[in-house]
């Protein structure tokens, strides 16, 4: 688990695991237009199945030590505004450190997920996890592209439809 940000904190936000009992919250993720497509999930899944998808998927990098989502409960309210964390993709057969985050849409364009995703950024950096971190995002997925942008990534490539952007450890502290 040496990916996780569990017991980190932010100014507003504190990092913790996902649980079982976070269903119902996070369902509410996968009741907005597109966000299937977004997360390379199935779009014809309803809202209920999209949801256990990603909880299995969560569980299983949790168990697998590939990183995997923090849940983002912001301070003042103690409620889940979302997820985000360091995942261990493969790109093109080369195992490369992503962070990835998903905000739920009702705390969309507070900064929760530039916020989260720099604390990420640096933790990874600090614990020299990787020389360069990267995010994937879908081509269509622009408020996703901004968070990426405001954490200091540039964009690398198209890869069939998502991009990705990254950022080198040389570049982290400019």
């Amino acid at each position: 688990m040496k990916y996780l940000l569990t017991g980190q904190e932010t100014e507003r936000l504190k990092f913790r695991l996902l649980k079982s009992d976070d269903f119902d919250t996070w369902l509410g993720l996968f009741k907005v237009k597109n966000v299937a497509k977004f997360l390379d999930l199935d779009p014809k899944l309803s809202e209920s199945e999209l949801c256990k998808k990603w909880f299995d998927k969560a569980f299983h990098r949790y168990e697998n030590d590939l990183g995997g989502m923090n849940v983002l409960i912001d301070k003042k309210t103690n409620l889940l505004v979302g997820q985000c964390g360091l995942l261990v993709q493969t790109v093109e057969n080369i195992e490369r450190l992503e962070i990835g985050y998903s905000i739920l849409p009702e705390y969309w364009s507070q900064g929760f997920a530039s916020e989260a995703a720099k604390k990420c950024k640096n933790y990874a950096f600090d614990n020299d996890f990787a020389p360069s971190l990267i995010s994937m995002m879908h081509i269509d997925n622009l408020g996703s592209e901004k968070v990426a942008l405001k954490n200091g990534m540039t964009f690398e490539k198209k890869l069939k439809s998502f991009n990705i952007f990254r950022i080198d450890r040389e570049n982290w502290k400019q």
